[in-house]
């Protein structure tokens, strides 16, 4: 059976994702042409790696298999790509990182860059993905460092306190909900919504939606907190944003927040990865830097 690397770093990324589109994007290939590796690499080895299905593929016995090597194979790799890199001074490096929504829009920019500006030399390569999607990608070697929420399975995985992330109802300074200093999910969902126009934050809360049963009544979806909260300060829908953002946001656009009084809306955000001994020296350094703001 004759796989290079990129079948296995595709192969890993699909059964991660569970969808073969997703998978391909994770690791920069088209969909056709993702399509086709996964072709051959079955035709190469006369055997069923993948269950194709409505709701996206599964691995065969044959493909679990082929999954276990190909982490071991990754780990090999990132071992050997760590103790070159520290032998390689003067070339640049690249730390894959993947976080949440609310972790890269309110958090990581005042903490990620000092130590940025620390070192000229190393590039982030950043990802937002739900935290179910961070644990899974630093589990299988495809980001050396997550950030992500306490509510989703986090064995196998090294981890820190990062940060508090907790989700406002952002609405106009007269609306009725201002009286209220905490509000149910369930209590709002007659309301029409402004959203953000994708990402793993509105992911989160559609999901939560769909689990009660109910789809949002979204009328708008934008791509900034700022958009949302000027929205909702017009009237135009609720919106619900990181209170960090309602807090920024509420210097120019006339809004009040209100705190979501379900556990899903309060996040404890944290730092992880695989293993800190398989980290570069970079990545290691970088790692031990977020997780010092957790003990602030």
């Amino acid at each position: 059976m004759r796989f290079d690397l990129t079948d296995l770093r595709l192969f890993l990324a699909v059964v991660d994702a569970g969808s073969i589109t997703h998978g391909a994007a994770d690791v920069g290939l088209s969909l056709p042409a993702a399509s086709e590796r996964l072709r051959d690499m079955e035709a190469t080895g006369e055997v069923k790696l993948l269950e194709r299905g409505r709701r996206g593929v599964l691995p065969t016995p044959a493909g679990e298999a082929l999954a276990h090597h190909a982490r071991l194979i990754q780990r090999q790799m990132a071992q050997m790509h760590g103790e070159l890199g520290e032998h390689a001074s003067g070339l640049r490096a690249t730390i894959r990182l993947a976080a949440n929504t609310a972790t890269i829009t309110e958090f990581l920019p005042e903490r990620l860059a000092p130590w940025m500006k620390a070192h000229p030399q190393i590039d982030i390569a950043l990802k937002e993905r739900q935290s179910i999607e961070t644990a899974k990608a630093v589990a299988a070697g495809l980001a050396e460092i997550g950030i992500l929420s306490d509510a989703v399975d986090t064995s196998g995985l090294e981890l820190r306190p990062f940060a508090i992330d907790r989700l406002v109802v952002v609405v106009p300074r007269d609306h009725a909900l201002v009286e209220k200093k905490r509000v149910a999910f369930a209590d709002i969902l007659n309301q029409h919504f402004v959203g953000l126009s994708g990402g793993a934050l509105q992911d989160h809360i559609d999901a939560q939606a769909t689990r009660i049963g109910v789809k949002l009544k979204t009328r708008v979806r934008l791509r900034t907190f700022e958009g949302i909260c000027q929205m909702a300060a017009d009237g135009v829908g609720l919106g619900i944003v990181p209170e960090t953002a309602a807090r920024r946001c509420g210097r120019s656009a006339k809004i009040a927040a209100i705190h979501l009084a379900d556990d899903w809306a309060t996040r404890r955000l944290s730092v992880c990865v695989r293993s800190g001994e398989e980290l570069t020296a970079p990545a290691r350094d970088l790692f031990e830097h977020l997780a010092s703001f957790g003990t602030q």
